[in-house]
């Protein structure tokens, strides 16, 4: 019986020193920190802020795009045109729909993200600490390595879901079928080329008509590649643990 106490005796000892010793791991009230959760991000780590954010990025994920194109019409392009008056804003431009976008696709990056983070077991994060790595190496080292596949696979899902946009770049950037880089001006993507020519003023058999399909055929290629390339980017750096 004394052999099976002592082992016990040994843990607990080492855990006291290693809680009384490890400040870093403390909150500023002097107590540990909740293994598991301190390597995550601030939105998840603490709980408060984990209530606020993780609703306001689900209810951001349900907003209509429509809503994210009016709202970028009437309020984020008057607001640029105010601050910025040396860019020569036009009434559409591509900067504003770039911004919703970017807006848009942020609750299915930092959702799939989180989820890969927290699939990181325990024991790794564990062993870490016990090397004497502080919450930031822990991060940095071993719970973004480990969730790689999972981070790359959900920025290139939500670098598909982007690339196909229709309402927000249809009402905030316009239809001017031009090829620039300048964001300030009114262009057209793929994708707002086909909601237009596919409003049926094209008639069938003419050159519109095919350009619809040569379009959408280039844009489901450009999704399939970078759908291809995510499940290549898993397979290659996922890591099973037992």
């Amino acid at each position: 019986m004394g052999a099976a106490v002592q082992p016990a005796r040994v843990r607990r000892l080492a855990d006291h020193r290693r809680d009384r010793g490890d400040h870093a791991d403390r909150d500023p009230r002097g107590r540990a920190a909740r293994p598991g959760r301190r390597d995550l991000p601030v939105g998840v780590r603490h709980p408060r802020v984990r209530k606020i954010f993780k609703p306001v990025l689900e209810v951001l994920a349900g907003v209509p795009t429509v809503v994210f194109g009016f709202f970028a019409l009437v309020f984020v392009t008057p607001l640029l045109q105010s601050w910025f008056p040396f860019l020569d804003l036009e009434a559409k431009n591509a900067l504003a729909a770039g911004l919703l976008v970017g807006v848009m696709i942020i609750p299915i990056v930092a959702s799939l993200s989180e989820d890969s983070m927290a699939a990181v077991p325990n024991g790794l994060r564990e062993g870490s600490y016990a090397l004497g790595a502080s919450k930031m190496l822990t991060s940095v080292r071993v719970v973004v390595p480990a969730a790689f596949s999972g981070i790359v696979a959900a920025i290139i899902l939500a670098i598909s879901r982007a690339a196909g946009e229709t309402m927000i770049v249809a009402i905030a950037g316009g239809f001017k079928a031009v090829f620039t880089f300048n964001p300030t001006n009114e262009m057209s993507t793929m994708a707002a080329f086909i909601a237009q020519a596919g409003s049926g003023d094209a008639s069938v058999g003419s050159i519109a008509y095919k350009t619809i399909f040569a379009v959408g055929s280039l844009l489901f290629i450009m999704t399939f590649a970078m759908n291809w390339f995510s499940a290549r980017m898993v397979q290659k750096y996922r890591e099973v643990y037992d």
